[in-house]
């Protein structure tokens, strides 16, 4: 089947084939008839399957159709809320790209910079809003954006919108819709409280999964390595030296340790930028267009600031630390292994992750790999040890934990193509 057969418009079609998309995704097949029906719909699905054409699509042929019967000033027809302002960025160029031909305008919001630019977007008008929770909230607030003429709503990836705390900002976005409107609603995950939010916004909707419940994707290679948390950084620098990795993203769970990853690469030479919250907007962009372009191969990353990052082939996932919560795991490793991709996320565990690794290998229903033979096993003992054969003591690097990391007071930061073919990191024979 292929997108003409779904019924797409010519305008939609022709952005379409410039791209060289001809077939949809299966998300895109089994969403978009649904969507072009005007029913609601609850989509399960992890990232890197094709959801935003599968919603941004339908709206664009829907206000089209109707923009030819209206004429007048541009109002708000449809909202599109994300948790992060890279993924509401992605959702916005994706919208552009696909109704380029159709005349409809759209604008993103998002915290952390000035306000006037996208005062100024909204004073002109719009037909499609993109935006985060808090800045909408702002800009609402403000008398800057009015919702009442919405007809065509979106919340993605809404297991992250719980997980950064915007439950309550959801509740009052949703509070301003009109009761009348099409509501869509994404997530890669469906945890009990998820559902019960899903209820609360939509009725009576279609649903469409394309991944089987609670899995991640089939496609990663997955690898776990024990090891203390003193001796990360140096399993990390050994496992990026030995390994001509091209792409790799790393997750931390704080903004702090992200940047202290930086630091220790950049004593041996291996270059890398940082994304998370401390990080102005510009500087965000930069290492993110950075990291696309294939200028910088090491990217490190707290989750929050990871959403929406969209790496065609991107070759490694490291888990520098594991998430505190299992979803999350998913939404890291689907980084990589990208629609009919293949992908390499491997994970360092150390003694007081144990849990964590519980609960995520209960969520995936698997057991991961592990690496037993690599330089820095860890024992199992309360104290781990080094192999005998690595550096003397004097030679070890300065401590790179830092306990107040973990024990201080965590924000939604801390809270959690070319097709490289490699092998992945088992067993080097030197």
């Amino acid at each position: 089947m292929t997108f003409k057969d779904l019924g797409i418009i010519d305008p939609i079609l022709e952005a379409l084939e410039a791209k060289g998309y001809t077939y949809p995704s299966p998300i895109q097949e089994q969403s978009i008839p649904i969507l072009l029906k005007r029913k609601d719909l609850l989509g399960c699905a992890q990232t890197g399957t094709g959801k935003t054409a599968a919603f941004a699509i339908p709206i664009l042929q829907h206000i089209y159709n109707d923009q030819i019967k209206n004429t007048g000033q541009r109002k708000i027809k449809a909202l599109i809320v994300t948790p992060t302002r890279e993924l509401a960025i992605q959702i916005g160029d994706s919208f552009s790209e696909y109704g380029k031909h159709t005349g409809i305008v759209n604008t993103v919001i998002f915290g952390g910079v000035k306000q006037g630019p996208q005062t100024q977007a909204l004073r002109r008008g719009v037909d499609i809003l993109v935006a985060t929770p808090g800045r909408l909230l702002d800009l609402m607030d403000q008398g800057y954006i009015s919702l009442k003429d919405v007809r065509y709503s979106v919340l993605d990836e809404a297991d992250h919108m719980l997980d950064m705390g915007f439950v309550n900002d959801i509740r009052k976005i949703v509070a301003k819709l009109p009761t009348k409107r099409q509501s869509l609603f994404f997530s890669a995950t469906m945890p009990p409280a998820i559902v019960k939010l899903s209820q609360k916004i939509l009725g009576n909707p279609e649903k469409v999964t394309i991944e089987p419940k609670k899995t991640t994707a089939e496609r990663v290679e997955q690898a776990l390595y024990y090891v203390s948390k003193k001796n990360k950084p140096k399993l990390l620098i050994h496992l990026l030296t030995r390994n001509a990795v091209q792409s790799t993203l790393i997750f931390t769970r704080t903004k702090h340790g992200a940047d202290k990853i930086t630091k220790f690469l950049k004593k041996v030479d291996i270059h890398s930028e940082a994304i998370h919250g401390n990080k102005s907007q510009n500087q965000r962009q930069n290492a993110l267009l950075n990291f696309k372009e294939g200028k910088t191969n090491v990217l490190v990353a707290t989750d929050i600031a990871a959403r929406g990052i969209d790496v065609s082939d991107l070759a490694l996932v490291v888990n520098f630390d594991l998430p505190n919560i299992a979803e999350t795991y998913v939404h890291r490793i689907g980084r990589t292994g990208r629609a009919a991709a293949s992908g390499i996320a491997i994970s360092f565990c150390d003694i007081e992750e144990r849990a964590y690794l519980k609960d995520i290998q209960k969520l995936i229903a698997q057991q991961i790999t592990v690496i037993e033979e690599h330089p820095f096993l860890n024992s199992g003992d309360n104290e781990p040890v080094e192999k005998p054969q690595r550096p003397q003591r004097s030679h070890k690097p300065r401590r790179t934990d830092d306990r107040s990391d973990s024990k201080k007071k965590v924000d939604p930061e801390n809270k959690h193509k070319t097709d490289r073919r490699r092998k992945p990191f088992t067993k080097r024979r030197d």
